[in-house]
């Protein structure tokens, strides 16, 4: 009888953020730190980002993403080789919620935020205040973004407190429709400047 030998390193890092894909490690590449930046964005090749073959799965962590603006979106944007972030979309999108007062709550599916054949930016947070003590963070998992054979999913979690105090916990799942590689990933809020927060790539093998 074999004895199978586990990787618990990578037990421990692929289950530290959901992953379903691999019991691989993680790798990591780069950070950006937002100082009233109005986009932040990963591209392949540029200031030692990759994003391409070396790792099937690819995976980026927010942490406290402020706006400088009330009431908007944090967003995302796919490049699929050329200059803009404007890769098809088709995308499902669902939230949890419940507010300080403890007065409502709910689970619902947001057909407002889901997006068909769609070259536009997802959503991936909404609502979002600009209060001192309103921020956002979560993770977004990008799958085998240089496959020039399959479509490209994603899938993310995120939590924000909103600019009327509620708890939101968020889910989007998605593809870009293209068999051409995604090179490039754009994260920004629907309106003003990311006043603060930063952003981990890594690479899951």
């Amino acid at each position: 009888m074999s004895i199978v030998k586990l990787n618990n390193n990578g037990v421990k890092n692929a289950t530290a953020f959901g992953s379903i894909s691999s019991l691989g490690s993680m790798t990591f590449i780069k950070k950006l730190t937002a100082s009233s930046s109005a986009t932040l964005s990963f591209v392949d090749g540029s200031d030692g980002v990759v994003l391409d073959n070396t790792y099937k799965e690819y995976l980026f962590t927010f942490n406290n993403m402020h706006p400088a603006t009330d009431n908007v979106q944090f967003q995302v944007n796919f490049r699929d080789g050329a200059t803009n972030y404007d890769a098809v979309k088709t995308t499902t999108h669902f939230q949890a919620y419940h507010n300080e007062a403890d007065g409502t709550q709910g689970i619902t599916y947001a057909t407002g935020e889901d997006l068909a054949q769609s070259t536009g930016n997802q959503i991936l947070a909404y609502g979002q205040g600009s209060d001192n003590d309103e921020n956002v963070a979560g993770y977004l998992h990008l799958f085998n973004p240089s496959s020039t054979t399959f479509v490209k999913h994603f899938i993310t979690r995120f939590s924000n407190n909103n600019r009327i105090d509620y708890a939101q916990d968020t889910y989007t799942a998605g593809y870009c429709n293209t068999t051409t590689a995604i090179d490039g990933v754009q994260f920004l809020f629907s309106s003003g400047n990311i006043d603060a927060g930063d952003i981990c790539l890594y690479g899951i093998l």
